[in-house]
């Protein structure tokens, strides 16, 4: 028998609202801009590193909004702690990094929808890779990292949780 996939965080429930301490600090918002922990089991065998990326679809670009995208995670690593995502990646795991997200940061970027629109969906996916790291440039996007990163997926858990503010 096998174990599911699974990503949670025991600050954020699925499909739930996201609690404002989670803002981005930035953009007309004032929040604390700290990424929220997380934890997972049951990756797959042949799993040999880890991708983190939290994902707004609904942000009014377009293409959507990447928060945080993460690269390198090892594979004996079971959570990211609370401001895992802070600038510098001093909290991420030994040999981990973060890609430039759509603020142009190397760190988490917090929520940050217009104000007034109906609350966006938040999308935390986790991808068990099949290679031990990725071998991205410095400056590469979310684009590029997600292209290589879907190319050497080989299962994904995630969630989804939502956040708006008021007009």
């Amino acid at each position: 028998m096998t174990t599911a996939f699974t990503l949670t965080s025991p600050e954020i429930a699925a499909n739930a609202s996201i609690d404002a301490r989670f803002e981005f600090n930035g953009f007309g918002c004032s929040g604390d801009n700290q990424s929220p922990a997380l934890q997972w089991s049951g990756a797959p065998e042949g799993t040999k590193s880890f991708a983190l990326t939290v994902y707004d679809p609904d942000a009014p670009t377009g293409s959507g909004w990447w928060h945080w995208f993460v690269v390198n995670i090892p594979v004996d690593t079971n959570a990211l702690a609370a401001n895992a995502g802070e600038k510098g990646g001093a909290q991420l795991p030994a040999g981990a990094r973060h890609v430039r997200n759509d603020y142009g940061l190397m760190e988490f970027g917090g929520f940050c929808p217009p104000p007034g629109d109906k609350p966006h969906r938040y999308v935390f996916t986790l991808h068990a890779l099949s290679v031990d790291q990725l071998d991205l440039p410095d400056d590469a996007t979310c684009a590029l990292a997600g292209f290589m990163v879907n190319a050497n997926t080989i299962a994904k858990a995630g969630f989804t949780s939502t956040y708006g503010r008021a007009a």
